[in-house]
């Protein structure tokens, strides 16, 4: 792909369907999703940070109390376009993904996890990703501690050579931050009704068809647990959002 992509005729993918087993301790009367952020749906501040750049047309790909997002948008005047792609079993990333195959509708689109956050300039992104004519695009986070999240390696042109999830090595950590834009082909790749992950099954298979890798060095938030959920919360003290 060599055109320039324009946000408003770009897609939007939200995977907010989880069940945020670690959370539910402090979230258990609602999605992941929704958790409170000072005052704010954490949905609302990653759809709100997106829409900043342009894009206008989001479908969330919901799940596990999927009426309770559906509700707070439907009493949430707004400009934007919000659809629902609901699970009726629990599908995995990628079955999340195959699912919404009928609301997508641009050549290629973006996905973003329901519950992380990293403040890259995505229209950069979106040029990053026709300049290297990408099957797919990923954003990777420099991370000291990458534990918790998978590791990925480059070559010099910035194309992703392997995914070694879990995996901690000696020189600096490239850490998946749950942000892609993908060539619309790639549901192609993806089964109907198939309980699947992006990171675990799909990934890997389709390594040869061209991913590549936008590195950056934006703080990675994520709400996976109490103690994450905690830092992005006194992060957003000190950052204003509209809501």
């Amino acid at each position: 792909m060599t055109t320039a992509l324009n946000p408003k005729d770009t897609d939007v993918v939200i995977l907010c369907g989880g069940l945020g087993t670690r959370l539910k301790n402090i979230v258990n009367d609602q999605p992941k999703a929704m958790v409170d952020i000072n005052g704010t749906p954490f949905i609302n501040i990653l759809i709100d940070y997106i829409a900043r750049f342009g894009f206008i047309r989001f479908i969330l790909c919901v799940g596990y109390m999927s009426h309770v997002i559906k509700e707070y948008y439907g009493m949430k005047r707004s400009e934007l376009s919000i659809l629902f792609s609901e699970e009726k079993e629990l599908l995995g990333t990628a079955g999340a993904l195959k699912n919404a195959e009928k609301f997508i509708r641009s050549d290629a689109f973006l996905v973003f996890n329901g519950d992380s956050l990293c403040e890259i300039d995505i229209k950069d992104f979106l040029s990053f990703h026709s300049s290297k004519r990408a099957f797919m695009s990923v954003v990777l986070a420099s991370h000291k501690t990458p534990e918790d999240y998978g590791v990925i390696r480059l070559n010099g042109n910035q194309r992703v050579t392997s995914f070694r999830e879990k995996i901690t090595v000696e020189g600096k950590n490239f850490v998946n931050a749950g942000i892609y834009l993908f060539d619309s082909h790639i549901l192609k790749e993806i089964p109907y009704n198939v309980k699947m992950s992006l990171e675990y099954d799909l990934f890997p298979r389709i390594l040869e068809k061209g991913i590549y890798g936008y590195v950056t060095e934006k703080k990675l938030f994520d709400i996976g647990t109490p103690e994450r959920l905690t830092m992005l919360r006194n992060y957003f003290k000190k950052a204003k959002y509209e809501t």
